[in-house]
């Protein structure tokens, strides 16, 4: 018999995760928005005020938005992928990192 999760689905895990991450404390609807350097800024910010995260403000902003790529991204179109991948360039250079 198959192990039961309390999810009905794979994505009620991943939307309770990027509501609930323990890490950092994201903006309604981030990953919503069309804007990279808007998502990136937001991401920044919450990674330097959040007094929860377990790594540097950058690698966990960072992996937040890898998360959110290969997780709840999978069910997006190319367009909207294409948000979410700059966004983690604009990420890279709002902390000097590229």
């Amino acid at each position: 018999m198959g192990h039961k999760s309390k999810y009905s689905s794979p994505g009620d895990w991943t939307a309770k995760v990027t509501r609930e991450s323990n890490a950092l404390d994201l903006e309604q609807g981030v990953f919503t928005w069309k804007d990279p350097r808007k998502i990136a800024k937001s991401q920044k910010n919450s990674a330097d005020t959040s007094s929860r995260r377990k790594s540097p403000p950058f690698r966990a902003a960072m992996s937040m938005l890898v998360f959110y790529i290969n997780r709840a991204g999978s069910k997006l179109d190319s367009d909207q992928k294409r948000i979410p991948k700059q966004a983690k360039d604009e990420l890279r250079k709002l902390y000097g990192k590229g």
